[in-house]
């Protein structure tokens, strides 16, 4: 065991993020999981192998070797693994995974089973295409399957989001008022697989440990009765109890989305970014497309053309009334995606009244790249 591993110092999230020294470090996507991972006192980790996921899992493998996990091991398939963290977090302990691409949808019976049961597991969903012909390559389709889970959902620009990212999520899903899974999404092999330098906290702190007595709904542990199972489910009976506990569960899920809000915007500095917003024409988009659009962005603002842009880092909650708010001014606002049905401009079109403005372009998908240029196009057209 690592001797690291045995002395780490408890600290809280604020510290551990903002108060540590930091070093920098160059390291890939998946690195950056393992060292988030690392520091976040995680009790339970179940892996099994997906490209581009394979390796930050295989990581994680490594820190329970060195004593910084608990417990791990490979699940039979992603199903199979959705269920065993599901119950590792029923039974009170704080648990990790990742998946991406086919995988989340093997796995998709799960999810809403996580939100519904009102489990704070952490997963890492690092995105690939679902479509045939097989592809491995990246495409951000999955994260519309998930819109409505019930999960949280961040979706991290670069490597540095990812893990800050990642901590963030043990914390805002183990609030009191919260108590609800969240996804962290970064788009596969851009994020993953690409070396880029991160800040990172020293090795020897870590988030303190998991309190599931403060949960809304107790643990099942080997003092309290299994009461999240029910043992006469509501689901086979017909009558107007039935709904109405569905009904109100389903409603309670909803709104501790809402009262996640106040915890991501204490700890991941609000649920956007924003750049010139009274500007003409608006750049709206998540993920690396953000990283894209800087540089289109700063090339447009270079030829005199009145840009802005926003980076919405959380997808569910979804931030319709600060982009209502930010977008009124705007003439045209372009939203550029890695995916082909556009699910990102539809939830701003939801957002915003007139939507003649939106513009849900540039679009790739299937494992294309989306140079500035493509963005940069797009931004001169809505300025004719």
């Amino acid at each position: 065991m690592d001797k690291i591993a045995t002395n780490q110092k408890e600290v809280k999230l604020d510290y551990l993020l903002n108060e540590s020294k930091r070093e920098k470090h160059f390291i890939t996507g998946s690195e950056a999981v393992k060292e988030a991972i690392k520091r976040a006192n995680v009790d339970v980790a179940v892996a099994y192998p997906i490209t581009p996921q394979s390796e930050s899992m295989h990581l994680v493998g490594d820190l329970y070797a060195g004593g910084y996990v608990k417990d791990y091991y490979r699940g039979e398939n992603e199903l199979g693994v959705m269920s065993a963290v599901a119950g590792a977090s029923m039974g009170g302990v704080r648990a990790f995974t990742a998946t991406g691409g086919p995988g989340t949808l093997r796995a998709m019976e799960m999810f809403p089973t996580w939100a519904g049961s009102r489990l704070p597991i952490v997963c890492s969903f690092l995105t690939r295409g679902i479509n045939s012909p097989l592809t491995i390559q990246p495409d951000t389709i999955e994260m519309s399957f998930l819109l409505d889970t019930g999960m949280l959902m961040f979706h991290a620009e670069n490597s540095q989001d990812l893990f800050d990212m990642i901590l963030s999520a043990f914390t805002i899903a183990e609030e009191p008022d919260v108590y609800l899974p969240i996804g962290v999404f970064a788009d596969g092999f851009f994020t993953t697989h690409t070396r880029e330098i991160i800040e990172i906290p020293q090795e020897d702190i870590k988030l303190a440990p998991y309190n599931p007595y403060i949960s809304p709904v107790p643990a099942m542990d080997m003092e309290t009765p299994p009461v999240r199972q029910m043992r006469d489910p509501f689901v086979l009976k017909s009558n107007f109890i039935s709904y109405a506990a569905h009904a109100s569960w389903q409603q309670e899920v909803h709104a501790a989305k809402e009262r996640s809000i106040k915890h991501i915007n204490k700890h991941l500095g609000g649920m956007l970014e924003i750049e010139n917003e009274d500007a003409e024409i608006m750049t709206v988009t998540s993920g690396t497309a953000v990283s894209q659009s800087r540089d289109a962005v700063k090339r447009a603002k270079e030829e005199g053309l009145d840009v802005g842009l926003v980076k919405i880092k959380t997808i569910r909650p979804f931030p319709y009334e600060d982009i209502r708010k930010i977008v009124k001014k705007a003439k045209k606002i372009l939203v550029p995606e890695f995916n082909i049905t556009g699910w990102l401009a539809k939830e701003i079109r939801a957002s915003v009244e007139e939507n003649h403005k939106i513009i849900g372009a540039p679009r790739v998908f299937g494992g294309m790249t989306m140079p500035p240029e493509l963005i940069l196009d797009e931004i001169r057209r809505a300025c004719k």
